[in-house]
C-alpha cells in the first residue's frame, strides 16, 4: 500500500478548529447561511491541496485489456465514504488515460483509508472494475463510476454505483463484508415492474441512513429500505433486500418527482443526489448537487455558469416523498483553486461521501472532476 503523508500539524490544526463545537449547533449558533435543520456548517481543513489526487505510478493488470493499465493516472474524484475498524474508508472513482474528454475514459473504484479523515493510505489496485464477468456488457468500456456506500446493522456494506458502457448509464449494486472484496449484483431496477426500467438512464442513489452506535447505518422506513436517486430531478425507490429496487411511481404510473431544478437558482439544471440521506431529529436531510444554468437569467448569477454547488432538502420523516424545506443558496460551492480547475473547468464540489467519526461528519467530494476534497463539521448524535 502506498502512503500519502500529510503533516501531523495539519491534523492538529484542524482538530482544534472543529472541536470548538461538540454538540449539534443550536439555531442561534448557526450562521445565517443555513437553517437549524440543515447539516453543517462544513469547513475545509487548513491545507492547500486535495486529499486524493491522481497517481501515474499506480498500475494493475486489467482483465478486459489483458494488459497492465495505469488505472488512476488521469483523474480521481466523486468518492463514497464510510467508517470501518475505526477508520474512514474512501471509495473513489479513478480514470485511466484511455481517451480524452469527460466520459471517454475507463473508470474504476479505488480504496483509501484514513485515521483522521485527511491523511490517506491508498491501495495500489482498484477494488471494483470491469471484468470478464456477467456484467461486462453493462460496464465496459466506460467502467464503474460514482460509488455511494452504506452499511447494514449486521455489517454488510452496500454500494450503489453507475455502470457505464459508454452507451447507457444505469444504477448497479455491489455488496461486501470488508470494502475490498465486492460481489456484483447487476442493475438496481432490472426486475422492477417486469423490466420496465431495465434500460432507464439512471444514476446517483442516496440510501436512507441514520447514525446508530456512532456509525452511519442503513435505515428502514415502513418496513422497507428507501433511497432517493436521480440527476435531472430527484426520484425515490424502495427495496426489500437492498439488491432489487422499485422506483416510486405517481398516480399516472410515471416516475414520482420529489424535487426538480428551479429557474433562477444555483440548481437550475440538475438536482443530483449526493451522499446517503440522513435521518435526523428534524426529518430526513438529503444533500444534493445543483448545477447552475449556463444561460443568462436561468441560473443564479452569483455562481459560475455550469458550476456544481451543494444544496440540502428536508423531507418529512413520516412521508419521505414530502419536501418540508429547501436551501435557496448553496451551503458549499467551489472556492479552492483545485475546485475550479481540472477536467471540469466551470468548477465543481460534487458531494458524494458522508462519514461519521469521533462526533464529526466528514463530507467527501469531487473537485472539478479531477481530485477529492473533504470538509467537516462537528455533529454529536443523541
Amino acid at each position: 500500500m502506498k502512503k500519502q503523508i500529510i503533516s501531523i500539524s495539519v491534523s492538529i490544526l484542524f482538530l482544534l478548529s472543529v472541536s470548538c463545537t461538540t454538540m449539534k449547533p443550536t439555531k442561534e449558533e448557526k450562521s445565517d447561511r443555513i437553517p437549524a435543520w440543515a447539516l453543517g456548517e462544513f469547513v475545509r481543513p487548513d491545507i492547500d491541496h486535495p486529499v486524493i489526487s491522481p497517481d501515474p505510478a499506480s498500475a494493475f493488470y486489467c482483465p478486459m485489456n489483458q494488459a497492465e493499465v495505469k488505472w488512476e493516472e488521469s483523474e480521481t474524484f466523486n468518492p463514497g465514504a464510510i467508517t470501518h475498524n475505526g477508520k474512514i474508508v474512501v471509495l473513489y472513482r479513478a480514470e485511466d488515460n484511455s481517451g480524452q474528454g469527460i466520459g471517454k475514459r475507463t473508470s474504476r473504484i479505488g480504496y483509501a483509508e484514513s485515521s483522521d479523515g485527511i491523511s490517506m493510505e491508498r491501495r495500489g489496485e482498484p477494488v471494483l472494475f470491469p471484468a470478464n464477468d456477467a456484467y461486462a456488457d453493462l460496464e465496459w468500456r466506460g467502467g464503474c463510476e460514482d460509488p455511494r456506500v452504506t452499511m447494514t446493522e449486521d455489517g454488510l456494506y452496500v454500494m450503489l454505483y453507475t455502470a457505464w458502457n459508454r452507451k447507457l448509464a444505469r444504477l448497479a449494486v455491489a455488496t461486501s463484508r470488508d470494502l475490498i472484496h465486492w460481489e456484483k449484483h447487476g442493475l438496481a431496477f432490472e426486475k422492477a415492474y417486469n423490466g420496465r426500467f431495465k434500460n432507464l438512464f439512471c444514476k446517483s442513489a442516496s440510501m436512507l441512513t441514520a447514525i446508530k452506535d456512532d456509525k452511519i447505518r442503513i435505515q428502514k422506513l415502513n418496513g422497507q429500505y428507501f433511497m432517493y436517486w436521480g440527476e435531472h430531478a430527484i426520484y425515490a425507490a424502495t427495496s426489500k433486500d437492498l439488491i432489487n429496487w422499485e422506483p416510486v411511481l405517481d398516480d399516472n404510473e410515471e416516475l414520482k418527482v420529489i424535487a426538480k431544478p428551479r429557474k433562477g437558482f444555483f440548481d437550475s439544471i440538475f438536482t443530483e443526489c449526493g451522499p446517503p440521506a440522513l435521518m435526523t431529529d428534524n426529518g430526513i436531510v438529503l444533500l444534493y448537487n445543483g448545477k447552475n444554468a449556463r444561460t443568462d437569467g436561468n441560473g443564479d448569477p452569483n455562481y459560475p455558469s455550469g458550476a456544481y454547488c451543494s444544496g440540502q432538502l428536508l423531507m418529512d420523516a413520516r412521508d419521505p416523498l414530502k419536501v418540508l424545506d429547501r436551501l435557496d443558496k448553496p451551503f458549499f460551492y467551489p472556492e479552492a483553486p483545485y475546485e475550479k480547475s481540472g477536467q471540469y473547468a466551470q468548477g465543481t464540489v460534487f458531494i458524494q461521501g458522508l462519514a461519521y467519526l469521533n462526533n464529526t461528519l466528514y463530507l467527501y467530494y469531487g473537485c472539478a472532476d479531477s481530485k477529492v476534497g473533504v470538509a467537516m463539521c462537528s455533529y454529536r448524535n443523541k
